[in-house]
């Protein structure tokens, strides 16, 4: 199984970031919120990076991390999720 993660912008030209994941390969890119099997909740740090609690977890699961501007180059598309809540 070939998980994948990635940082993406909010918003084009936004520095902050949201983590997001790929199950499988060809699978749509999406916020980790999206996956409440996978995701914990974040840091209670201000403007800590959105994602980070998660991303840790499943680096040692065996995640994968790929560049952002790569993600498309692995067949999926990012989806835009307008439901994305701050935790």
């Amino acid at each position: 199984m070939s998980q994948q993660m990635c940082w993406i912008s909010k918003s084009s030209g936004d520095d902050d970031k949201i983590l997001y994941l790929q199950e499988a390969p060809g699978k749509p890119w999406r916020p980790y919120t999206a996956f409440p099997k996978y995701s914990v909740p974040d840091y209670p740090i201000p403007r800590g990076s959105k994602g980070w609690a998660t991303y840790q977890k499943l680096r040692k699961a065996g995640w994968t991390l790929v560049p952002s501007a790569r993600a498309n180059e692995f067949g999926g598309s990012v989806y835009a999720e307008s439901s994305y809540t701050q935790q």
